[in-house]
């Protein structure tokens, strides 16, 4: 599997603090240590590849309510080898919401996260808990297009920036939406 695309995004990424810095570096070190970091298949963790889905005016993002974990997050999933983890987000937003007109705002890194899955058990397996080495890319959608929930969530809903705290704890999704007005007042 190809490491070095992904080696060299995350080499491009500018943290914006010792937290981003830190989880960078970590990230990086499970790549390089894990040549299988592409593949589920990996039990301590994997690579995974997210969407924050906003609207065209950066005002609203798409959110799921998670089946398994029971929480409001952003679209994304497995890699399950594939190394273009761009590619892999852009996928997981279209399987997941049923919109197909989803476009990056860049190819860069927008934000990178490391969290804990829990262990799942089913009558046939047991999944151990492992790590979601979590990549992260602002992606644009019309939210006009028509939403479609899948069996992996509960709910599919656009969600005001300024509202999402009311449905997340996760630090993760507010430094989200604290970049995303960024990113908009940027551009």
């Amino acid at each position: 599997m190809h490491r070095q695309h992904l080696l060299t995004l995350l080499k491009d990424y500018s943290p914006r603090s010792n937290y981003e810095r830190e989880t960078r570096d970590a990230i990086t070190a499970f790549v390089k240590e894990h040549i299988d970091c592409f593949m589920r298949e990996l039990l301590v963790g994997h690579i995974t590849g997210s969407a924050w889905v906003v609207n065209k005016a950066m005002t609203k993002t798409l959110l799921t309510h998670h089946n398994k974990l029971d929480k409001w997050l952003q679209l994304g999933g497995h890699c399950d080898g594939d190394s273009d983890v761009l590619r892999v987000a852009l996928r997981e937003a279209v399987e997941e919401s049923g919109v197909y007109d989803i476009v990056p705002h860049s190819p860069d890194i927008f934000d990178l996260d490391i969290h804990k899955i829990p262990e799942r058990r089913t009558e046939t397996v047991v999944e151990p808990a492992h790590l979601h080495y979590d990549i992260r890319f602002l992606l644009i959608a019309d939210e006009s297009e028509p939403l479609a929930i899948t069996a992996e969530s509960k709910d599919l809903q656009w969600v005001e920036l300024d509202n999402v705290q009311q449905l997340t704890s996760e630090e993760s999704m507010r430094r989200m939406v604290a970049k995303t007005h960024q990113t908009r007042h940027q551009g």
